[in-house]
């Protein structure tokens, strides 16, 4: 289990326009990540260091974004102006998460601009849906060059997560301690003083650390 990446809700300006903000205060540029057709949303990422990445995401005019939970979620951040969604962690097996929550993960998939398919099961969106500061799980099904950290240079990295929230709630979420897929992130809970979830990610460019 470790952390896989970050998702961010597009705001009111749209998805190329919040993916543009945040790449220019990174001095880096997103680039198309596709259509997830089986949840009604597209996305545009920035592969990171130590195989993680950042995504931006909008929920399409379809109705899967109104029936699948993610397409749900991301519509209602959406709809309060945008902003983090949540941190995603990735298993070699799903099927012990499915055993655990007692349902079966959704099939995810989307086709790159040039044409490439990546597949993928994730679960647990809906508990995310409740209650933010938790994150979902997904098992890719494509080989690790294809993985949408793949091509990052390194020189940009995840140096740390700011969620408000409970690490012991979230430990209990996982089946193991939350330091397990964190061990490489420096993250600060803090007390929520509202609604749980990322407060904000810390990101290591070239320049220095901007909070996003």
């Amino acid at each position: 289990m470790r952390l896989d990446h970050l998702s961010y809700a597009a705001g009111p300006d749209g998805l190329a326009a919040t993916a543009a903000r945040l790449g220019a205060a990174l001095g880096c540029e997103f680039i198309d990540g596709g259509v997830h057709p089986r949840f009604g949303t597209r996305n545009m990422i920035l592969p990171l260091a130590d195989s993680t990445y950042l995504e931006v995401v909008e929920a399409l005019d379809h109705p899967a974004s109104d029936k699948a939970p993610f397409g749900q979620a991301v519509k209602a951040r959406s709809a309060l102006g945008g902003g983090w969604l949540g941190w995603v962690v990735s298993v070699p097996d799903i099927t012990p998460v499915e055993e655990r929550l007692g349902r079966s993960a959704a099939v995810g998939s989307r086709h790159r601009p040039d044409g490439t398919e990546l597949r993928w099961k994730q679960i647990g969106v809906n508990g995310l849906i409740a209650d933010p500061q938790l994150p979902f799980f997904i098992q890719w099904e494509v080989t690790g060059d294809l993985h949408p950290s793949a091509g990052a240079d390194g020189s940009v990295s995840l140096a740390g997560i700011e969620i408000a929230g409970d690490p012991q709630r979230v430990s209990e979420w996982l089946g193991e301690s939350v330091e397990a897929p964190l061990e490489d992130v420096k993250v600060e809970w803090v007390a929520p003083h509202g609604t749980p979830g990322i407060l904000a990610a810390q990101v290591q460019t070239p320049a220095g650390i901007v909070r996003l």
